[in-house]
Order: structure tokens, then C-alpha cells, then sequence
């Protein structure tokens, strides 16, 4: 296989990254912070190194089949999450590498994991660097959704396939358009929402910080407390509709901006998204109330915005929901699987592939009750191919799979967590949710929790290696890394 696209891209992105860690830098040293020198050092290292594997590719391939863009893909991810690393483990963090890999992971995959604790005393510019990682990961994400996932047919993707994406050559110029036309509605919604934070009540930073962390669905904030520090219904509110704009399609916002406005009630995904989002609401409500563990008003509103997060895969909180009881418990782990719609920058299963599976089982009951019957199983008034049922299935099922064998392997590679612990990490790794149940069983007997009040910060660092690379799996939809290990992939 030819690599030298792959270096130039790659050298590409590398440094950018490395001139995206100057704003940072310069925030700390316009802030008075002594740590100024972390990013531009980080700066320095990224793009000596990007430029290195720029000169590695002296002569541009102008074209992009299947194979190279699958592998690509894994290489941007990994790169970026490698040299995101940088400033963390250099930084006065007492971090090792395997857990700055991790919270780099963490934030570009927009998990909202971390293992930072004491968040409101660290230094501005790693906490803005923060937020820049998930911002650039959910903006990353809608882009390979539009443009590379379906021409990779992976998971039933390919329901969003243009006719841009037939001639494989197209792959990469198509992939450039895109990208500028995300990122400008993107940029557009961060800066609206800052605005609207702003005005509800944060500080600049902390709306800058928390507009760039809310639409990127990634949960990463400035404050241990997460938005439960700002303690106000009008930030909770706010907030709220922007994990909501984050998890919607992004090819929607285009559509309004040319004046479509039913677009939101005639696509079945989004109508679907909004009716679990009630249900799921409605459902903790009534177990907080039936178990009298808050009163009405609080169990709506803390109900409402930490369910929103959980089910958007975004990872805030504002209450410690451990404390709910398992029947509230149960349901926040079932919608850790769902995330948003396809082309959003949420993560999780998809609510398309819900309704693919519902449908498909739907047909098979009708089959057995009328064996001579034809049935199609349909998608926004589209008949649905078998291969896009069967993709459907299989990402499915290799999800289901993958989250089984990670919460073995933790709790092989980590013994001091509890059953729910390990189980948990591992869906809220692979789902890249952020927060998890249950914790650590720590030697005098304590409980060190992962969920929202705590963090993943007394995991050890093999646990915390195989966590970030859990982030990446789900992050890239499972099939485009798991397809580079099948040999008939690399043959000619």
C-alpha cells in the first residue's frame, strides 16, 4: 500500500494541532499563568514532528480507494489522541503517559472521561485545551460521518450515502467540502451558544469552555462539580438545548438554512430521538417520585438534565445520580447505549439502527403470522436494502460483544473493581459516555467511585490504556478498526 497520502495528511493535521495548542498558550500567558511554557513546548514537539512526517511524503497521491481511506481514518484518530497527549504529561499534572493518553482519548473521541480531579484550581490553559479536543472531535466525527462512514458501508451507514461518494477518487476532495461546510455551521452554533451561556449566567471562560464541550456532546468542564456548580436552572436549560442541537443531523441545519423548517418533523430519526428522550425523562421521573427520593420539581429538573447527558453520550451532571436507587440506575445505563441521530456529533449505537433492528424484527413477527406476505421494511419512506439490514446487525452485535470483552479484561487488568464498575467503564467507554457506575474497592475497604461524582483517576494504568483504547473502538464505529485486522483486507 501506497503511505504517502497517509503521511501528508497526517503530517497535515499534526500540525495543525500544534498551532491549535497556541491559543492555549497564550491564553495562560495573557492570564498570568506560569505554566505558559507547557503548550508552547507541546507546540514545538507537535510540529517538529508533524513536519517530519511531512518531508517522509515528498510527492502528493492524488487519489483514495476503500483501503486507504479505512486506514486513514484509524491513523487521524490516533495521531491526534498521541500528540493531544503532549501537554498533559508535561504539564505540573503528576500524570503518567497512560493517563494523558487517556484524558487526550478521552476528550477527542468527546468521551468526558478523565482522571483530572481538583479541576477548579488547574491551570486555564489546560482546561481550554480540554475543551478544544472535544470540540475538534465532534467536529471531526460529523465529517467522517458525511463523508467517509458511508462510503465504508459501516453499520448501516450507507442510508446516507450520496451520490459523492460512488467514485472512490471523489472520497477525499468531497471529504474537503464537507469539512468547510461543517465547520462553519459548527463554529456558528459554539459561538451562539457561548452567547447564550454568557448571558445565563457563566463566566466568558466558562461559557467559551462549556458552548465548545456542550455541542461536541463531550461533557469535559471546568469545575469538579461539573454544571451542578453553577447550580442555575437557566444555564441547566441552556445547556440542555445544545447537547439537543449537538445529537440532531447535522445535514438538518443545512436544510433549514435554506428554509426546509419541517425537516425536524419529517425525518423519522429525529421524531424518534425526541420520543425516547421524553420517555426516558418520564420514566426516571415517576422512579424518583414513586421511591420518594426527590419531590416533583427537583426529580423533573435534575431528571431532565442528566438524562439529556446520558442519553446524548455528553457526560455532565448535576447531582450524583448513584444516589437514585436501581431502578433510576437501570435506566441511566440502558440509555448510555442509544446516543443521538447519525451525522451528529453524539456517539453510542445511533437511534437509526434502532429503528432498523425494531423494523426488521416488526417484519419477522408479521412473517410468521402471514408466511405469504410481502413485507418491506422501510427507512423515511426509502425500502431498505438487506445489506443495510445486515450491517445493522452486525455492528450490533460486534457492540454488544466488544463491551462484554472489555469489562473482562478490566476487571482482569484492574481487581479492585466492583462488578457494576467494570461493566460500566466499559460501556461508557466503548458507548463514549464519560461518567460510570459503581468504582474501585480500595484497601481500607472505601468505595472510589467512577461515576459522576468521582473520576477515573485511582484506575490503574493498564485499565485506563485499554479504557482509551475502548474510546477509540466506539468512537470510529467498531467495523473501521476491527476490518484492519482481517488479513483479506490487505490483499491485493
Amino acid at each position: 500500500m501506497d503511505l504517502r497520502l497517509h503521511l501528508f495528511v497526517l503530517g497535515a493535521l499534526i500540525n495543525a494541532t500544534a498551532a491549535a495548542m497556541l491559543i492555549p498558550f497564550l491564553f495562560d500567558l495573557f492570564m498570568g499563568s506560569q505554566d505558559w511554557w507547557v503548550f508552547l513546548l507541546s507546540a514545538g514537539i507537535t510540529a517538529f514532528a508533524g513536519t517530519l512526517i511531512m518531508l517522509a511524503s515528498t510527492e502528493r497521491v492524488p487519489t483514495l480507494n476503500l483501503r486507504q481511506a479505512l486506514l486513514l481514518t484509524v491513523f487521524i484518530w490516533i495521531a491526534i489522541g498521541s500528540v493531544g497527549t503532549i501537554p498533559f504529561f508535561i504539564a505540573p499534572l503528576n500524570l503518567s503517559i497512560a493517563s494523558s493518553f487517556f484524558e487526550s482519548m478521552s476528550g477527542i473521541t468527546t468521551t468526558g472521561s478523565t482522571t483530572l480531579v481538583g479541576l477548579d484550581q488547574i491551570q486555564p490553559g489546560i482546561l481550554l485545551w480540554r475543551a478544544m479536543l472535544q470540540w475538534l472531535g465532534g467536529v471531526g466525527i460529523v465529517v467522517m460521518a458525511l463523508s467517509v462512514l458511508p462510503a465504508l458501508q459501516v453499520g448501516g451507514m450507507q442510508l446516507f450515502r450520496t451520490e459523492a461518494f460512488d467514485q472512490s477518487e471523489k472520497m477525499l476532495p468531497r471529504a474537503g467540502e464537507i469539512a468547510a461546510a461543517v465547520m462553519a455551521v459548527y463554529g456558528l452554533i459554539t459561538f451562539g451558544g457561548f452567547i447564550i451561556l454568557w448571558i445565563a449566567g457563566m463566566s466568558p471562560f466558562d461559557a467559551v469552555a462549556h458552548s465548545m464541550t456542550s455541542i461536541a456532546t463531550g461533557g469535559f468542564s471546568t469545575h469538579d462539580a461539573s454544571i451542578g456548580y453553577f447550580s442555575s436552572v437557566k444555564i441547566e436549560a441552556a445547556v440542555v438545548f445544545l447537547m439537543i442541537l449537538g445529537s440532531l443531523p447535522f445535514l438538518i441545519f443545512f436544510r433549514l438554512k435554506s428554509g426546509d423548517f419541517l425537516v425536524l418533523i419529517q425525518d423519522s430519526q429525529v421524531r424518534v430521538f425526541f420520543a425516547l428522550l421524553i420517555g426516558a425523562v418520564a420514566m426516571t421521573v415517576m422512579a424518583l417520585i414513586s421511591r420518594d427520593v426527590l419531590p416533583l420539581n427537583q426529580a423533573v429538573r435534575d431528571a431532565s438534565f442528566n438524562v439529556v447527558s446520558i442519553l446524548t453520550g455528553t457526560g455532565y451532571s448535576t447531582t450524583n445520580y448513584e444516589n437514585w436507587g436501581a431502578s433510576a440506575a437501570l435506566i441511566i445505563f440502558l440509555i448510555m447505549f442509544i446516543g443521538g441521530c447519525a451525522g451528529s456529533t453524539t456517539c453510542g449505537i445511533k437511534v437509526f439502527r434502532f429503528q432498523v433492528l425494531f423494523g426488521h424484527a416488526l417484519i419477522q413477527l408479521r412473517t410468521m403470522l402471514q408466511p405469504n406476505g410481502v413485507f418491506k421494511l422501510t427507512y423515511n419512506s426509502r425500502s431498505l436494502p438487506e445489506t443495510v439490514v445486515a450491517s445493522v446487525t452486525t455492528f450490533f452485535v460486534l457492540f454488544v460483544f466488544t463491551t462484554f470483552i472489555l469489562a473482562v479484561l478490566l476487571g482482569v487488568a484492574e481487581p479492585r473493581f466492583d462488578l457494576s464498575g467494570a461493566m460500566v467503564s466499559a460501556a461508557t467507554s466503548v458507548a463514549n459516555v464519560g461518567p460510570a457506575l459503581g468504582g474501585l474497592i480500595l484497601q481500607d475497604g472505601s468505595l472510589s467511585s467512577v461515576g459522576p461524582a468521582g473520576s477515573f483517576a485511582d484506575v490503574n494504568d493498564a485499565a485506563k490504556t485499554l479504557m482509551a483504547l475502548g474510546m477509540l473502538l466506539g468512537r470510529l464505529e467498531l467495523l473501521t478498526v476491527i476490518a484492519l485486522f482481517l488479513p483479506s483486507l490487505w490483499r491485493d
